[in-house]
């Protein structure tokens, strides 16, 4: 698949560009977070993610989003962020949110599919009362930004 920048949507485009593909019965698939330094987790999460349907959706996190929930970070900013996702061929759609939390921007996409990892209650997941299906993706063990970002530091 070539890489596309367009993949990169305000929420109202990605409101509108949603409602068409689910008018063509197409299942959208929705997951968020910040993915400050793509790893081989994120792959993995993301390629399970967009099994679960036929459209995957990703709700990141912009920059005073990441600042306000993780100290220290981002170690990317939003544009770059975006662009390494936008790469990722699983990957159909993408919307930078400011909140602390996808919320709104779930409520404006109404997914039918709702992913988080396997570390999250289902009962804990934002945006869970909005759709029809919440699921859970297991992790790879060890690897996650955080103890990369001790790795490089060498604080482990």
């Amino acid at each position: 698949m070539e890489f596309r920048m367009n993949k990169v949507m305000s929420r109202n485009e990605l409101q509108d560009a949603v409602a068409r593909l689910k008018q063509q019965g197409k299942k959208i698939v929705f997951t968020n977070g910040c993915f400050d330094i793509i790893h081989i987790g994120h792959v993995r999460y993301l390629n399970e993610a967009k099994k679960l349907g036929d459209v995957l959706v990703v709700g990141l996190n912009s920059d005073s989003s990441v600042s306000s929930i993780k100290p220290g970070r981002p170690i990317n900013p939003e544009n770059e962020r975006a662009e390494v996702l936008s790469a990722l061929c699983m990957v159909d759609y993408i919307s930078i949110f400011d909140e602390d939390t996808p919320y709104e921007l779930i409520k404006a996409v109404r997914p039918d599919v709702l992913v988080k990892g396997a570390d999250w209650n289902i009962k804990d997941i934002v945006g869970a009362d909005i759709v029809k299906e919440v699921r859970t993706v297991p992790f790879v063990n060890g690897i996650s930004t955080t103890e990369i970002i001790k790795r490089v530091r060498g604080d482990k």
